[in-house]
């Protein structure tokens, strides 16, 4: 087992070196956007919060797998030690991201949340932490836009004997207390956690899911023609550089990806109820929209989540707490980039197929405000520039 990722911090009290960027978020993406830094000379740092390259992962659901074989899997620099057909489990991804980080020496400092963002007096940008301060001339956040669970105010008003637990915080059914559970949600979380329940207890799932991808991604036309498919659509056509994508684009944010390995049909053979929206609270019971009230002893709230970007100290979001952008470049604020964003470009921009072409086109932007004379003293020796 590999040690984690760690470096020795470069803090300043602001009379230190300034690093050409820092890079806040240490998973698939950030780890990508370092890979594209290095390849470019760059002076930078990436900060993690968690204790461990891949934790993010490692702390999902246990039974989530991609919906991508590794043969999709892309990280650039390093290919996924696995059969290309073969469908990778959250620790395996866990795993290889931080072998990834390990073996291509990037600079992670873990265990490090960056807790304040600004700018100073001379317009460098300073993060501040619980161990100190960093400087730099760029910033790139490379975290997704679902950082805070959502769970509807309604919650507060249900029976206190009923648990309630956020997709975030679920592991396995043992993570319910015995009894009837109710899954409010129908993405792909809320799909599979309530197939995983409806296999051993009375589950029912509310609400309808966006769409429903019509093939198994597991047989050979998934995995042969399918998944080509979903993807090219997902990243060459719905992109923010075609008519259909910038159309298509107002009217998938904040809703839910399509369910792609669940289908209805197999919810209903488990036994899942499936059942309206939840709409209100009758004597501490969930009420749906149909006016019957479901006696449950758990409620798993797979709702999503909100964004938490309220320690970037820039007047850049909208009022749905999203950051103002185009293509990752906030153009109010020079020097500040985000990556991994749902919809960024494309709208596989969040996940390993799509987001290492945004990183890529994040980088070469800041790669190009640097003198050639200041990339070429720092590129390290036979390493090419892109």
């Amino acid at each position: 087992m590999r040690e984690p990722v760690t470096s020795t911090p470069n803090r300043s009290d602001g009379g230190g070196r300034v690093l050409d960027t820092l890079v806040i978020g240490g998973g698939q993406t950030g780890l990508t956007v370092g890979y594209e830094l290095a390849q470019r000379g760059q002076d930078f740092l990436i900060l993690d919060a968690a204790e461990r390259v891949g934790d993010v992962w490692r702390s999902r659901w246990d039974s989530l797998v991609l919906f991508t074989p590794s043969g999709f899997f892309e990280m650039p620099g390093m290919d996924f030690p696995a059969p290309a057909e073969h469908f990778v489990t959250k620790d395996e991804v866990a795993d290889f991201i931080e072998q990834y980080a390990t073996e291509l020496k990037l600079p992670v400092i873990s265990n490090t949340r960056v807790t304040h963002l600004g700018k100073d007096d001379g317009g460098v940008f300073v993060a501040a932490t619980a161990d100190g301060t960093y400087r730099a001339r760029n910033v790139i956040v490379a975290m997704a836009n679902y950082q805070v669970p959502r769970i509807p105010e309604l919650a507060a008003d249900l029976d206190p004997e009923i648990k309630q637990i956020h997709s975030r915080d679920y592991a396995n059914p043992d993570s319910l207390q015995d009894g009837p559970a109710l899954v409010v949600g129908m993405g792909n979380s809320g799909a599979e956690i309530g197939l995983e329940l409806a296999l051993n207890r009375q589950t029912h799932i509310s609400g309808k899911p966006t769409a429903v991808i019509p093939f198994r991604i597991e047989g050979w036309f998934g995995r042969k023609m399918g998944i080509k498919l979903v993807r090219f659509m997902a990243t060459k056509v719905l992109n923010t550089s075609t008519p259909l994508g910038r159309k298509a684009r107002p009217k998938m944010l904040g809703k839910a990806s399509p369910v792609v390995r669940v289908k209805m049909r197999d919810l209903k053979a488990a036994g899942a109820d499936l059942v309206p929206r939840v709409a209100g609270v009758e004597d501490g019971r969930p009420q749906l929209e149909d006016g019957r009230t479901l006696d449950v002893r758990n409620v798993v709230w797979c709702t999503g989540y909100r964004p938490g970007f309220d320690w970037i100290d820039f007047p850049i979001f909208g009022e749905d707490g999203k950051p103002k952008h185009e293509r990752g470049v906030v153009d109010d604020v020079p020097g500040l980039y985000f990556c991994g964003l749902f919809f960024q470009h494309s709208l596989w921009s969040e996940t390993v197929v799509g987001m290492p072409r945004d990183a890529r086109y994040v980088v070469d932007r800041i790669a190009g405000q640097l003198s050639d004379h200041t990339i070429a003293s720092r590129r390290p020796a036979g390493r090419r520039a892109s």
